[in-house]
């Protein structure tokens, strides 16, 4: 892509990944992707060449660490409705956080370890929020 980075941007390259095969610590859309793969494939899709942390832990009491993520890709900590773009820490259940892509109204791209397959399409009500970050408006 390109031209300057906006969420639009990143929710298309996002939406471009729709049907990669999950893989648990996955970054390679020719292999698989995870929750972070996604979101790594994405912002290098839309020119944003970054590497995003390989092992970690989403099953956990606490949040994970997760702000370095934020901060190396200039994302900012927001509140309100889901834009297209923005970056969405969710709790799928107890212990467990999980990395989602705003792709449009209620609509989010993730890596669905159940259905093996990077998805589109509305979160549970369930899985409340826990962060939600966005592209700052200087990318844009």
């Amino acid at each position: 892509m390109t031209g300057p980075v906006t969420g639009a941007k990143l929710a298309q390259a996002a939406r471009g990944l729709t049907g990669v095969p999950f893989r648990l610590h996955g970054r390679d859309p020719q292999r698989g992707l995870d929750c972070i793969g996604v979101l790594e494939a994405a912002c290098r899709a839309c020119g944003i060449n970054v590497r995003l942390h390989v092992r970690y832990t989403l099953h956990a009491r606490s949040l994970p660490p997760l702000a370095g993520i934020a901060r190396l890709l200039g994302l900012t900590e927001t509140q309100g409705r889901a834009e297209p773009g923005d970056v969405l820490l969710v709790r799928p259940g107890p212990c467990q956080h999980h990395l989602v892509i705003a792709a449009g109204a209620d609509r989010f791209v993730h890596a669905h370890a159940g259905l093996r397959r990077v998805v589109e399409g509305p979160l549970p009500a369930t899985w409340p929020t826990a962060r939600h970050w966005r592209l700052p408006s200087s990318r844009i």
